[in-house]
């Protein structure tokens, strides 16, 4: 941009450049992706979860899904948000199992691992840890929060969805953290 710019208002350049620079600089100006700066609260932009948890684990992946999930909350996209808030769930809770040595419990019979359905039933069911009484009550509707917006074609996930289930998800999400010793 600083390059369009500069020919924009140089006086060397010919008219025909200036101005197709000024209009390759208005597009980039009305194109340009523009990463916000990081609020010190750790969430995010407003975001869903506290980053700072999931930046503690150390693993790059966790923050990336957590990053996506807090940015498309604050953007308004509900259905993104709530599938990304699925897809945290189901790692951290693969996380667990694996922590404990005890993945083959949620693999199937070529070795990959199971969907979140199954995976909360195991995990619920799982007699190495002792879960905390909300998440084990909580933990079935957080699955189908995000079920609905990856698989329902009529349903369009709305803030008020993600905001009803938000203290759940973060209590759980931070069990299976706390299991799995990433917190």
């Amino acid at each position: 941009m600083a390059e369009l710019m500069t020919t924009v208002f140089s006086t060397a350049a010919k008219p025909k450049d200036r101005a197709q620079a000024a209009r390759d600089l208005k597009h980039a100006l009305k194109t340009a992706i523009v990463v916000p700066a990081r609020p010190a609260s750790g969430m995010e932009n407003g975001g869903l979860f506290p980053l700072v948890k999931l930046e503690q684990t150390g693993r790059g992946y966790l923050i990336r899904v957590g990053r996506q999930m807090n940015g498309a909350y604050s953007a308004a996209w509900y259905d993104a948000c709530a599938v990304m808030m699925r897809r945290l769930l189901e790692t951290v809770i693969i996380e667990a199992f694996e922590k404990k040595g005890i993945d083959s419990k949620i693999k199937d019979g070529n070795g990959d691992f199971l969907m979140l359905t199954a995976l909360v039933n195991r995990a619920l069911a799982e007699t190495a840890w002792n879960l905390p009484r909300n998440v084990k009550k909580e933990l079935p509707n957080l699955k189908d929060a995000g079920h609905k917006s990856a698989h329902n074609r009529l349903y369009v996930a709305e803030k008020t969805d993600i905001d009803k289930i938000e203290p759940a998800f973060r209590e759980s999400v931070e069990a299976f953290l706390h299991l799995a010793g990433l917190l």
